[in-house]
């Protein structure tokens, strides 16, 4: 099953790198959203703070937060896509034929604080989050070997049921640290300490607040390649939940990043992929699927970058 995901993912790979390579010849040179990180190997000054580059290419691993910011003013929009399980076999197109989908937006506030919102398909479900960076790796004049953040997320779903849940009921919430270190220009890794507190779980004997920790990894294959891969432990799961593991590439070009992946996760909010996985990796309950980001300037002043 993991080699159907890889052949999707690369067919996938050759579709985009035709259409850009269309667009390209029709285009003037497009300024590049991720020229800061063509300065990842410059010269460093210890007599300056040099802070760290491009941890992650982007703003998630695959489902979860990185320590990546959105620069400030900037928007991004995501566009993330999950097809069915590759076990479901042939007649459902190995999964092609059932999708779950969330739309987000993401906005700089500040070059530390971050705010997003975005719908999910699975449950019908509106989540809003807010991320602060604490800490932020640097040698030189200030050494620092972490980036720390914060991340807030509450999240709320309006499935219809048969039983009557109050408004309260479907609510949700999840606290998590996100600790990394850039190792070198190829390697970085973080850590996830989570909390995710349900309001209303599916069993009396289920627990209300959930721990886990989750570990996430990424390293350069190319210039504009890198492979992820983000794992959660969970300490006291949901009845019938088992741990989230995905596995994805990070493709950038321009103001572009595509990010395609294979997991066991259905959902795409901390609720719902960090607690409620039910897809097992060994029975082939694989999803193939891919982030789309595209980010928006929208209030730049003279000569600034967007920040990753």
């Amino acid at each position: 099953m993991l080699k159907k995901c890889i052949l999707f993912s690369i067919i996938f790979l050759l579709i985009i790198n035709k259409n850009l390579n269309a667009q390209q010849k029709d285009t003037t040179i497009t300024k590049d959203l991720f020229a800061d990180i063509e300065t990842e190997s410059k010269a460093l000054d210890v007599n300056q703070t040099n802070y760290a580059l491009a941890t992650f290419k982007s703003i998630r691993v695959v489902n979860s937060h990185t320590t990546e910011m959105v620069g400030k003013n900037n928007l991004d929009f995501r566009i993330s896509h999950r097809f069915g399980y590759l076990s479901s076999g042939g007649y459902n197109l190995f999964g092609l034929d059932n999708a779950t989908i969330r739309l987000g937006f993401d906005y700089g506030l500040s070059k530390n604080v971050n705010i997003g919102i975005g719908r999910s398909s699975v449950d019908k479900e509106f989540d809003v989050y807010a991320k602060f960076k604490l800490l932020r790796q640097s040698t030189g004049k200030t050494n620092m070997p972490i980036s720390l953040n914060y991340v807030f997320t509450a999240m709320h779903y309006t499935l219809k049921t048969i039983e009557d849940i109050s408004f309260t009921n479907r609510n949700s919430f999840a606290h998590q640290l996100i600790i990394a270190r850039k190792f070198n220009d190829n390697v970085s890794f973080q850590l996830m300490p989570s909390l995710v507190h349900i309001n209303l779980v599916p069993l009396k004997t289920d627990d209300n607040n959930l721990f886990s920790l989750g570990f996430a990894g990424r390293t350069k294959l190319s210039k504009r390649v890198a492979l992820n891969a983000e794992y959660f432990h969970q300490f006291n799961n949901l009845s019938g939940a088992i741990n989230s593991l995905s596995l994805g590439f990070d493709i950038e070009t321009g103001g572009h990043v595509f990010q395609l992946h294979c997991t066991n996760s259905t959902g795409m909010t901390e609720r719902t992929f960090i607690t409620n996985t039910t897809g097992d990796w060994g029975a082939g309950d694989i999803r193939f699927g891919f982030n789309i980001v595209r980010t928006f300037a929208l209030k730049k002043a003279a000569g600034s970058r967007s920040s990753w």
